[in-house]
């Protein structure tokens, strides 16, 4: 699996993340899952809906979310990363 960071990713990662050493720790570890199995049971997979409905998102924490943009089967584009109220 491909995973490419969009520079908004990227910024949210430094102000929200990169702070927090546990965070830091989940985070990977869910992206190392996410790369092996992206429908696993713990990431809570999901698609969004409304203006939103063209993206996806699975959960890092209880309340962090990493929102993407799959652009094809093995290929994803990391969009945002926060709490549920800061990305969506």
């Amino acid at each position: 699996m491909k995973i490419d960071f969009d520079r908004t990713f990227n910024k949210a990662y430094k102000k929200r993340i990169f702070q927090n050493a546990k965070l830091v720790a989940n985070t990977r570890n869910k992206i190392a899952l996410f790369k092996e199995n992206r429908y696993h049971p713990l990431l809570n997979d999901h698609a969004l809906e409304g203006k939103l409905s063209h993206l996806r998102a699975f959960s890092v924490t209880g309340d962090f979310r990493i929102v993407y943009y799959p652009v094809s089967e093995d290929h994803v584009l990391f969009l945002d990363i926060g709490t549920h109220n800061q990305v969506y």
